[in-house]
């Protein structure tokens, strides 16, 4: 009995062997079944499918697409480059034109704002309405005496007289008046000026002088003094200022002045004719002969404008 019962305890070779082969078959299973492998494998490529590079690339390219780095830059280059380009074309224009224009507006009170007007209704206050008539034109012009030296002159042409003003463009106030009678005129010469062969000086541009008594010629003495004014004839040239602007231009134009003086002559002539006196006006194109050699004192003046209203600077300590 205790034989049977250990036999029936004791297991069998045969089941020994199959439940050691049934352990060591289960076993490796067991062990792969319980390794994570596969699953952390599987896990990782999840993570690595779930991680969003892709997405991460595209935003930043796209975020790099909105960033407005190359318009702005661009934009601001024109912009720089059109500032700069303008500045540099004002600089370059006004570097130019600065010491001209400087020395007509700073220098010259009759460019000042409201000067010129004001002169005109001072001189047109002192016109005589019995005797001159009634205004047709004026001019601004420039006197060339007989020593060459230039003086500042206000023209009226009127009905029966040619109106010279010394006017003071400073003061406002006009200094001397000379009336010439249109029925005197008889002769106006139109040309460039021309000096003695021997003369040290020279001027250049064209001019305009009216004659009033073709009979009388100027003596030696008046000749030779710089201040005489008893000579039958008066000289005018161009203002400095007439190239400012077109209404400087046109109250300078000395051919039309010529044109306006020789009609308004005739129509005198042919109203009031003066005894004893061949009636016309004899228009000449001639030079403009000034008897002056050295020229030293209308030098200095014409440089400096002495003849002119014009502003000259602080004087002083």
């Amino acid at each position: 009995m205790m034989v049977e019962a250990e036999e029936e305890g004791a297991p069998s070779k045969e089941q020994q062997q199959q439940q050691q082969q049934h352990q060591l078959s289960s076993s490796p299973g067991g062990q792969e079944d319980t390794q994570p492998a596969a699953p952390a494998e599987g896990t990782e490529e999840r993570a690595e499918h779930t991680q969003p590079p892709a997405p991460a690339e595209g935003m930043e390219k796209r975020a790099e697409h909105t960033q407005p780095p190359a318009p702005a830059e661009s934009t601001e280059e024109r912009a720089a480059a059109g500032v700069i380009g303008e500045a540099r074309l004002q600089h370059s224009d006004y570097s130019v034109e600065s010491p001209l224009v400087q020395f007509k507006i700073r220098r010259f009170f009759v460019l000042r704002p409201g000067t010129l007007n004001q002169a005109i209704k001072d001189v047109e206050a002192l016109v005589d309405q019995e005797v001159d008539g009634s205004v047709h034109s004026l001019w601004l012009m420039a006197e060339v005496d007989h020593w060459n030296n230039e003086k500042e002159r206000l023209v009226l042409i009127t009905d029966n007289s040619l109106l010279v003003f010394k006017y003071d463009f400073i003061m406002f106030n006009c200094e001397q008046i000379q009336r010439i009678p249109l029925n005197l005129v008889d002769r106006i010469s139109c040309g460039k000026f021309s000096f003695p062969k021997r003369a040290l000086i020279e001027r250049e541009g064209e001019g305009v002088r009216v004659f009033w008594d073709r009979l009388r010629e100027p003596s030696f003495t008046s000749r030779w003094n710089p201040f005489a004014t008893d000579f039958p004839f008066i000289t005018f040239t161009h203002h400095p200022v007439r190239n400012v602007s077109d209404t400087f231009a046109a109250l300078c134009d000395i051919q039309k002045f010529r044109e306006q003086l020789k009609d308004a002559a005739q129509k005198v002539h042919a109203l009031r004719p003066v005894p004893g006196k061949a009636n016309g006006v004899l228009v000449l194109n001639q030079p403009i002969h000034i008897e002056a050699f050295v020229g030293l004192m209308s030098f200095l003046g014409n440089q400096n404008k002495l003849g002119y209203c014009v502003a000259r600077g602080n004087i002083g300590f």
